[in-house]
């Protein structure tokens, strides 16, 4: 398969690829291009032009913040550098976990943690483990920098808050001591995208569940919090008897009409495989033994 025709632009800093995208127009961004290429490859996205910002310096840090109170990694940091960062295991387990399942490791070594959030699948890894963080996306547009918080990123399949005109250029962890957190998959043996992905933070005092967060991706048509989840969580005691009901409420606080349905799996085994995932992946992150 062969994409159409594209005119091919290597930006020089971050302004000089606003520059290109405004004289451009339907030009997209590309750094690894993991995700933009094979898609143009099979028509499903044709831009007319690509600017490439995988060159661009600064872009590509992963540092903690002078007071400890959040984590900070540049949009140009590839994934392979994001499962090996002794910081983001320590202090962000779960985009670490996310990062080194992400497809093989030609793509882990070259695909982008911006570029991959930019995309919008809903099938990716990094998304569930940004939701369950709490991060938040720093973009750059013609009109100035902006946040945009993780739960007002994903709008449907391949849809973003992230104007035409704006760059991300980094992403925001806030960090707690006393917090965990971890990213569990399930892997559709045929794309090795994410049948089901589950991705948990969670803040206890070692007895208590204080404050939950926990997020799909995969079985659902756009990433996404599990509230009825977090609710059953918070405020109960580290059990088995706690994960299970949580558990059970996983399918509950997904919209009608959300679960994906394909060959690889109907929407009725999705939300089965939700159930199950969301209480291995509890498990996980709570380190205790059934």
């Amino acid at each position: 398969m062969y994409t159409n025709d594209f005119e091919y632009y290597r930006a020089d800093s971050v302004d000089d690829a606003l520059s290109l995208l405004g004289d451009h127009a339907g030009a997209e961004l590309v750094a690894g291009a993991h995700g933009l290429l094979p898609r143009m490859k099979t028509g499903d996205e044709s831009p007319p032009a690509l600017v490439d910002i995988g060159q661009l310096r600064g872009l590509d840090m992963i540092e903690e913040d002078d007071d400890g109170t959040a984590l900070s990694i540049g949009a140009l940091a590839t994934h392979a550098e994001i499962a090996d960062s002794e910081t983001v295991r320590q202090r962000a387990s779960a985009l670490a976990n996310a990062a080194a399942e992400l497809g093989d490791p030609q793509v882990r070594n070259g695909g982008t943690i911006g570029g991959n959030l930019a995309h919008g699948d809903a099938r990716s890894d990094p998304p569930a483990a940004l939701l369950a963080l709490g991060g938040s996306l720093k973009v750059r547009g013609s009109d100035g920098e902006r946040t945009i918080d993780a739960t007002d990123l994903f709008e449907g399949p391949f849809e973003t808050a992230i104007a035409n005109d704006e760059i991300v250029t980094g992403i925001r962890i806030p960090t707690i001591d006393d917090a965990v957190s971890g990213y569990r998959k399930r892997r559709d043996p045929l794309s090795g995208y994410a049948l089901v992905g589950i991705g948990v933070w969670l803040r206890t005092d070692g007895e208590t569940i204080e404050e939950a967060r926990v997020a799909v991706t995969g079985a659902t048509t756009t990433p996404a919090r599990l509230p009825a989840v977090e609710d059953s969580l918070e405020g109960e005691a580290i059990t088995e008897d706690t994960i299970t009901a949580a558990s059970a409420k996983a399918g509950t606080t997904v919209d009608d009409g959300a679960f994906v349905s394909d060959v690889q799996a109907s929407a009725e085994y999705r939300e089965h495989l939700l159930t199950i995932d969301t209480e291995r992946a509890l498990y996980d992150v709570l380190d205790i033994s059934r």
